[in-house]
């Protein structure tokens, strides 16, 4: 089969397309229709990803496809081994793809959605009628955040880096829309403040964000794609009884598996209700999975990109 390794750790100029045998080992082999690309992929031909197989690997986290053992369109998240024709993931992180969503949109179903769903639910406590503010709102993470906020019956406020992502964000369900190199802090107090931040960026804006809460508001980490890790005197949270929450879908899924099903069937009733369509930003065939990963490193990336195999 087709399938691309990294074969070295010097960026996404490390992928390289080759021709390998079918995965073997438990779990349901999958026919892989189209194979998800995240921010992860970037940091693993870098070597700056927590999980660091030995090289050459087959990246990719998350497909969708034909199930060969039952013969049903399934969005699924393998761990490793996307980004190739066939691949194997374990059962409980199988699910069935809905019939209103193509395959790339499956392969935007399981890290993003999922993800969005533990950090605003799980972590972040969301209410109906609660405030959401969603950094890096145009991208996987951010699109995904705010549809799920607003099928959750939250008001929605986008921070977003550009005019053209600022649409994005419209259309994925932004009540509101700021701009990051902007007073967008002042101007979401001016809103009344928000309950809820999902901050999957980093950087210098945390401190704004945890400013931008209201009494009791949560501000929720999912990760750093700004580069820089930011740091919280606690004396912020005390003083104005705020929190900052941790969601590591990942890490909790491994200590709690039963977690996926229950978000995954969360989603499918969002998607039934026609909140949850994931947004495709890039469809590239599997020999550009260089050009893929350097969309999101320079992020430039908007939605979801996805290899079509």
């Amino acid at each position: 089969m087709r399938a691309i390794q990294i074969v070295e750790l010097s960026g996404p100029g490390a992928l390289k397309l080759a021709d390998i045998p079918e995965p073997g080992g438990d779990g349901v082999v999958i026919d892989v229709r189209a194979a998800g690309v995240s921010f992860p992929e970037v940091l693993q031909t870098r070597g700056q990803y927590q999980l660091k197989p030995e090289l050459p690997f087959v990246p990719g986290s998350e497909v969708a496809g034909i199930a060969r053992d039952s013969g049903e369109r399934v969005a699924a998240f393998c761990l490793l081994g996307g980004f190739a024709e066939v691949a194997v993931a374990p059962p409980h992180l199988v699910f069935p793809l809905p019939a209103r969503l193509d395959f790339a949109q499956g392969a935007g179903l399981i890290l993003n959605y999922h993800t969005a769903y533990f950090a605003l639910v799980t972590r972040g406590r969301l209410r109906e009628g609660e405030t959401a503010l969603v950094h890096g709102a145009a991208g996987g993470v951010g699109t995904a955040a705010l549809q799920v906020a607003k099928g959750l019956g939250a008001r929605t406020v986008a921070v977003v880096s550009s005019d053209a992502k600022a649409e994005v964000a419209r259309t994925a369900g932004a009540d509101e829309v700021l701009r990051a190199d902007g007073p967008w802090k002042d101007e979401a107090k001016a809103l009344g403040g928000v309950d809820v931040v999902i901050d999957p960026v980093g950087g210098d804006r945390f401190t704004d964000s945890l400013r931008s809460l209201r009494r009791g508001g949560r501000c929720v980490v999912v990760g750093f794609t700004g580069g820089s890790i930011p740091e919280v005197r606690v004396n912020r949270l005390l003083l104005n009884n705020i929190e900052v929450v941790g969601a590591g879908w990942g890490g909790w899924l491994m200590s709690d598996p039963g977690i996926a099903q229950e978000i995954g069937s969360a989603l499918e009733r969002l998607v039934d209700a026609g909140f949850v369509a994931p947004l495709v930003g890039a469809r590239l065939p599997l020999e550009r999975a260089a050009d893929a990963l350097a969309l999101i490193e320079r992020r430039e990336a908007t939605g979801k990109v996805v290899l079509e195999p």
